[in-house]
């Protein structure tokens, strides 16, 4: 299941200029919102390589397994991610998300993702630097109802953050 749409363009495609590392940035973040494992997995290569943190994760199908585990422990997922650079083929971003873990304890994530494309705009490579913060109900600063963050929402430099 995971192994279709290997030869389907995902656009838009590299050599990416502003508008379209923009856009690629929030189709990503819109698939991460959903928490649909096989839904994100389509936006990689079959054999993409990740780092996530200290896990390195090969393939589609270790793909879909991490993130149905991850999104079965980070309840009340919601994610920002922002442009930061690009280049070619390339795309740097910045990104928080915020979720509850099995204690009830909310977590506000920040991260850092390098990416790199094939010709057919699937991400062959991720690497993503992460660090967590314990904060309370009060907070929290993504409140929108679970799935694709609201247009009119603050971006994280609106945020602040």
């Amino acid at each position: 299941m995971t192994q279709a749409n290997e030869n389907e363009n995902r656009p838009p495609l590299p050599p990416f200029d502003l508008e379209s590392a923009t856009k690629k940035v929030r189709l990503a973040e819109d698939g991460w919102n959903s928490r649909d494992p096989v839904r994100v997995s389509q936006a990689y290569t079959i054999n993409s390589r990740w780092r996530n943190r200290a896990e390195f994760i090969n393939g589609r199908d270790q793909i879909v397994k991490f993130l149905s585990a991850k999104w079965s422990d980070e309840q009340e997922y919601r994610l920002i991610k922002e442009l930061w650079a690009f280049a070619g083929n390339r795309i740097a971003v910045r990104f928080a998300y915020e979720s509850q873990n099995a204690d009830g304890q909310w977590v506000r994530s920040y991260g850092n993702e390098n990416w790199e494309f094939n010709e057919l705009g699937l991400m062959t490579i991720r690497h993503a630097s992460i660090n967590d913060l314990l904060i309370s109900e009060s907070q929290r600063l993504f409140r929108w109802p679970l799935g694709r963050r609201p247009d009119d929402h603050p971006s994280l430099s609106a945020l602040g953050l």
